[in-house]
Parts: structure tokens; C-alpha cells; sequence
């Protein structure tokens, strides 16, 4: 009995730790990503049909939701800050992102049309599913642009380390930002095309500091705020841009540092509920549970 009871709490608790796993995880193990981009020759054609085909679908499905909801320049110019601190800078996106919430509160109020479960409190039931239909595709661009606006921000001292290194070997900022945006593009993505959006805008006509404005805009993370306000003090106050970089980027990993030991503090108080829900549970059952057998076979046997 009591070895039964320790291998079926053995393998709960496998289970949950598992799922845990599964569920928290990317789903593929991005340093295996890379050394599989860089194992792979030059000369290999890279097996990259299905991924074009499913770009092919999804752009036809977002320019007919761009079609069956067209959006007006007010709405566009509310929703598109969220939209291009996530990532997407299609002109249809907005439309698109009208279209989910619509879609998302149709699908909410007939699952709870088709269940059944309306009967109780039609009013309150189909109102519920009407907002979060509409909360739930705003939580998840919030939950996009915080994940971009994390790895803009874990990528930046890497990125600033490489760009002082090209100032100092007598490369131009312009220049220097470009050699960046092709070094770090397998480590660093969302960083790189950033940095390639500033150098095109810079290659059609717009000045370095509207280029630079226009970064700080549209990443809307603090740390390349204060890059950008950086470069501009430089460049109009002509003082040495490597010196000034090699500052910031040392201000910037003493933040960084900070940072890290903010979340090692923090994850006692976030050990706490899987401690009690989870392994607390585990160690009553094996550490309770032959003392239990025993006052029981003990009650049974008095009687």
C-alpha cells in the first residue's frame, strides 16, 4: 500500500512539473535554432516551403480582414503605437486587429450560445462573453509588446558593446549601425530591424535625428530612449560619440545587473504558491501518509 501510494504521487507530481514545462516553454529551444542556422552550408537550399506558404496564407487572410473591415485614420492612428511596439508594421494591421475582436466576440457568444449555459442569466452570460472578447485580443498585443520591448532591451548592451567597437575602428555612425544590424541578426532580430528601419529612413531622406526620434517611438523601451537622447546630445553638441556610447553602455549593464538582482529578490515571494499547492501537497502525502495507514489499520483492528 505505502509503495503504491509513493509511486502514484512519483508520478503525479513528474506529470504536473511536465505540463509546467510544456506549457511555459517556446516550444523549440532557440540555441538549437541557431546552431542549426549556422551547422547548415551556404550551398544547401533551406527547407522553407511550408513556412513561405503559410506567410502567403496569412497575408491573404489579413488583406481580406483588411478589406471586410476597413479602418478609418483616427482608428488607425489609435491602435497603430501598440501595433508597430509589436512587431507589426503592415498597413492592413489595424484592420486586422479590428477583425480579431470581432471575430473573437462572435466565437465567445456562440460557444456560450452553443453550451447552453446562457439559460441561467441570458443577459449576464453573452455580456461576459462580449468582454472578453473584447479584452482578450488587447491583452494579447499588451503581451506582444511586452515580450519585443524584453528582448529590445536584453539585446541593447550587446548591441552597444559592437557599436563602440565599429565608432572606435573609425566607422561612421551610420555605417556602424548597419554593421551592427547584420552582426547580431541571429542573436538579436528585433534589435537589427530596427536598426535597419533607422538606416532606410536615413537612405530616403530623413535626418539622423528624426530617424533616431522615430526608433525611440516606435521601440518605446526606456533604455533606447535614453540611447536616442544620447546620440541627439552628441551630435548637436558635437563631443566624441564613442566616449559617449561607452558610457551608456556601462550605465546600461549596471541597470542591467540591478535588474537581475530585483528578480532573484523577487523569486522567493514567486516560490511561494507552488510551494504550497504543489510540493507541499506531495511532501504530506509521503510523509503523512504511512502514519495515517498505520492509525487506521490500528482503528480497525480495535473494533
Amino acid at each position: 500500500m505505502l509503495g503504491s501510494v509513493s509511486i502514484i504521487t512519483f508520478v503525479a507530481i513528474f506529470v504536473v512539473v511536465m505540463a509546467l514545462i510544456y506549457a511555459f516553454s517556446g516550444g523549440s529551444v532557440i540555441m538549437s535554432e541557431r546552431l542549426g542556422r549556422l551547422w547548415q552550408p551556404p550551398s544547401q537550399p533551406r527547407k522553407t516551403g511550408l513556412k513561405e506558404s503559410r506567410k502567403q496564407v496569412a497575408a491573404a487572410a489579413v488583406n481580406w480582414l483588411s478589406k471586410l473591415f476597413p479602418s478609418s485614420p483616427e482608428q488607425t492612428t489609435k491602435v497603430d503605437p501598440r501595433l508597430i511596439q509589436a512587431g507589426f508594421r503592415r498597413p492592413e494591421a489595424a484592420s486586422a486587429f479590428r477583425a480579431a475582436k470581432v471575430i473573437t466576440i462572435l466565437t465567445l457568444v456562440g460557444i456560450v450560445f452553443v453550451s447552453g449555459i446562457w439559460r441561467g442569466s441570458p443577459v449576464i452570460y453573452f455580456l461576459i462573453a462580449v468582454v472578453l472578447g473584447f479584452m482578450l485580443p488587447d491583452m494579447w498585443l499588451s503581451r506582444k509588446v511586452k515580450a519585443r520591448q524584453q528582448a529590445l532591451r536584453l539585446a541593447l548592451p550587446d548591441a552597444l558593446d559592437l557599436l563602440v567597437i565599429c565608432m572606435e575602428a573609425g566607422l561612421g555612425l551610420d555605417q556602424a549601425l548597419l554593421y551592427v544590424g547584420q552582426e547580431l541578426r541571429i542573436a538579436h532580430p528585433e534589435l537589427c530591424e530596427e536598426f535597419d528601419l533607422v538606416n532606410a529612413e536615413m537612405h530616403m531622406g530623413r535626418t539622423r535625428l528624426d530617424a533616431l526620434r522615430s526608433l525611440s517611438t516606435r521601440a518605446g523601451v526606456e533604455d533606447i530612449q535614453g540611447l536616442v537622447a544620447t546620440l541627439i546630445q552628441t551630435d548637436r553638441f558635437g563631443t566624441s560619440v564613442s566616449q559617449s556610447l561607452r558610457i551608456h553602455s556601462d550605465d546600461l549593464r549596471t541597470k542591467r545587473r540591478q535588474r537581475a538582482e530585483e528578480a532573484a529578490a523577487k523569486t522567493t515571494i514567486k516560490m511561494l504558491f507552488p510551494l504550497v499547492f504543489f510540493v507541499f501537497p506531495a511532501l504530506f502525502v509521503v510523509i503523512m501518509g504511512p502514519a495515517v495507514i498505520r492509525l487506521y489499520h490500528m482503528f480497525v483492528e480495535a473494533k
